[in-house]
């Protein structure tokens, strides 16, 4: 059976002589798919299965998983693969995502933000720290790990002065409350501002909105946190990532 579908490589490793084994996100969910001789420069799905390459999938079910039939470029990221630091980033987008393993409308979801972020990367149209935060907290929000931003938990202040996002809770503190419990602060108001943002915006508005550098690394300390406490599970991609992020 042949069936046609948008996909986003997230993982392309080399197989035998000249075949990529893929792995794409797709509007329905993750699929597993072989391009048999794609790393033949003169193969006609050598562009089109690239790493974050955005391209319209013809597959076939084989015996174990899909083959590629074709592979027509729709979206290339080419600013990503200019930078390291840019490359490195993509690389942990693309482990959160097939780690969260979306399906139905989620996927859907998952992969607009994806295409998103890459493209903002690709052009250079926001800061990495911000698009890298601005994933973690919506990617982990689609996924169902909503956190509690509405007010502090326990005395339901809204804003004012430095606030705690405890990660292991997903929950908000005042400075007052959360000294009661021990815990520092972690928040400005520019940062919770931006996390109440990403949260509640369309995602026509997601990236429309701009941060100071303290308040940009205050709310990336804390999506990170977020997403690791989400996924519950190490990721290797991040280890790199920490390398090269300035």
């Amino acid at each position: 059976m042949r069936t046609t579908t948008m996909g986003l490589v997230l993982r392309a490793t080399k197989t035998g002589e000249a075949d990529r084994a893929l792995l794409l996100l797709t509007p329905d969910g993750l699929v597993s798919a072989m391009a048999k001789g794609a790393l033949r420069l003169k193969s006609r799905l050598f562009s089109g299965t690239g790493l974050f390459c955005y391209s319209e999938f013809t597959l076939f079910e084989g015996k174990t998983m899909f083959v590629v039939d074709e592979a027509e470029v729709r979206q290339v990221f080419w600013g990503i693969h200019e930078s390291v630091e840019h490359m490195a980033l993509a690389m942990y987008f693309a482990e959160l995502a097939s780690t969260l393993s979306p399906t139905g409308q989620e996927a859907e979801a998952q992969l607009r933000l994806l295409l998103n972020s890459l493209y903002l990367l690709s052009e250079g149209r926001r800061a990495p720290r911000l698009v890298k935060a601005v994933y973690e907290l919506r990617a982990m929000t689609l996924a169902g790990f909503m956190p509690d931003l509405v007010a502090c938990a326990d005395c339901v202040k809204y804003e004012g002065g430095a606030f705690c996002f405890d990660a292991r809770k997903g929950r908000l503190y005042c400075g007052e409350c959360a000294a009661k419990r021990e815990l520092e602060c972690n928040l400005d108001p520019a940062a919770l501002a931006a996390m109440r943002h990403i949260v509640f915006s369309g995602d026509d508005k997601l990236f429309s909105f701009s941060l100071a550098e303290h308040s940009t690394q205050l709310l990336g300390a804390v999506t990170g946190r977020w997403a690791l406490y989400c996924v519950d599970r190490p990721l290797r991609s991040l280890d790199f990532l920490n390398t090269v992020l300035d």
